[in-house]
């Protein structure tokens, strides 16, 4: 198991590489302005410790879109474009998580967090569907596997997590801010299905209640996975590679970030 918080110009580096692997040149990378709003109050921010957590490894990459394309490289850049808004933003104790290896290293992503003193540990994802709702199509001359049934965001909760109620007031906010950029949630989880029957705690912020996810049940911390669309879905897919889509959830975040770290200090 390694762990790496690479500075921004590694990681591109890396990205290139597992693109290079892959054959894949998908994702927009055009430079696009930072976005101007007020500063919130009451936020020591250069305190506030945040953790990106980069869903999945290059070895166990997660699921895979509809034009084959891994779900790792999905959450790294995202990750990318949500880092670099928090630093703007002067939450300069952000730090990003990326693992190699298996599930067996779930466990450490929690304890990692715990050495750097995360004050918020937001998970990274990017959703699929289950088995039953996929179709195949070919791309590029390939056969891959896809579902345009369903759409949207998730986010993930737990109540074993020992700071539930501040995980679920993180979640609130960000999935209010979602949703004032346009964006809509998935309810595809709730459906009655092997593997999904989740509990929907928030229906307006699209929350889910999942109890046993690691990363979240372990943490000593609120924490928060964020499904931020489903790649199995053709359409979805090509949104998400944007850069402006990618940029829109970093402003979400971030304005949720800072909502929070300010409640946290008044509370």
């Amino acid at each position: 198991m390694i762990f790496r918080f690479e500075k921004l110009a590694l990681v591109s580096i890396m990205v290139s590489v597992i693109f290079i692997t892959l054959g894949h040149t998908m994702f927009d990378a055009t430079a696009e302005a930072e976005p101007t709003h007020e500063v919130a109050q009451g936020c020591n921010r250069k305190a506030f410790v945040v953790l990106l957590d980069v869903g999945h490894t290059p070895e166990a990459p997660g699921a895979i879109s509809a034009r084959g394309v891994t779900e790792f490289s999905f959450n790294l850049h995202l990750s990318t474009s949500i880092l670099r808004r928090l630093k703007s933003r002067g939450f300069v104790n952000t730090h990003r998580l990326i693992m190699t290896g298996g599930k067996e290293n779930l466990h450490q992503r929690s304890a990692r967090a715990q050495e750097l003193g995360a004050k918020l540990l937001l998970s990274l994802h990017h959703d699929s569907v289950q088995q039953e709702y996929l179709q195949q199509w070919q791309f590029a001359g390939e056969q891959h596997s896809f579902s345009d049934e369903f759409s949207g965001y998730s986010l993930f909760v737990s109540k074993k997590n020992p700071f539930f109620s501040l995980s679920l007031a993180f979640a609130e906010m960000l999935g209010g801010q979602l949703r004032g950029k346009g964006m809509h949630f998935s309810r595809h989880h709730a459906e009655q299905v092997d593997g999904e029957r989740r509990t929907i705690l928030d229906p307006l912020n699209g929350i889910y209640q999942f109890d046993d996810l690691i990363v979240l049940k372990s943490a000593e911390y609120p924490a928060v996975l964020f499904e931020a669309g489903i790649i199995a879905n053709r359409r979805e897919e090509l949104e998400l590679r944007r850069l402006r889509f990618r940029n829109k959830a970093a402003d979400a975040v971030t304005r949720a970030v800072e909502a929070f770290c300010s409640w946290e200090e008044i509370g």
